[in-house]
């Protein structure tokens, strides 16, 4: 069960995971070393399973931000998943979902040319309804 400081902590963490342990500190009201070991322990118990950065694809040259339903044609899925294994430079998250579709597939590409060809090779295994991502 966590208490209010590990929210605190979590909350901060989700904003700056790269804050030093004396400045969350302060900002949970503990010292530097009663900060780390909340966090220690938040790192055992599988709370917090890692630190990550957030990357602007946009400035990477991928603008294009498309969320893809996809619906398989039959119950095997694998020759859809080895394409997706061909295309991880455009893929960056394949949700496997309940409801009307299998999957929900986040992709990113740098031109709606490029869109379209992963979407022609992707018509080959399976269909899908495309969602293009205006603003967030």
């Amino acid at each position: 069960m966590l208490d209010n400081t590990d929210r605190l902590i979590l909350d901060e963490l989700c904003k700056n995971s790269r804050i030093t342990m004396k400045d969350l500190g302060e900002k949970v009201h503990l010292t530097g070393p009663a900060t780390s070991s909340r966090v220690a322990k938040l790192e055992d118990r599988g709370i917090i399973e890692g630190y990550t950065i957030k990357i602007n694809q946009d400035k990477l040259g991928y603008p294009v931000h498309t969320m893809i339903s996809i619906i398989t044609n039959s119950p095997f899925h694998d020759p859809y998943l080895t394409y997706l294994d061909t295309q991880k430079e455009f893929v960056i998250h394949n949700y496997k979902i309940s409801g009307d579709s299998c999957y929900l597939l986040e992709c990113r590409f740098p031109s709606t040319e490029v869109l379209d060809e992963f979407l022609v090779g992707l018509n080959k295994h399976v269909n899908y309804k495309l969602s293009i991502i205006i603003n967030k």
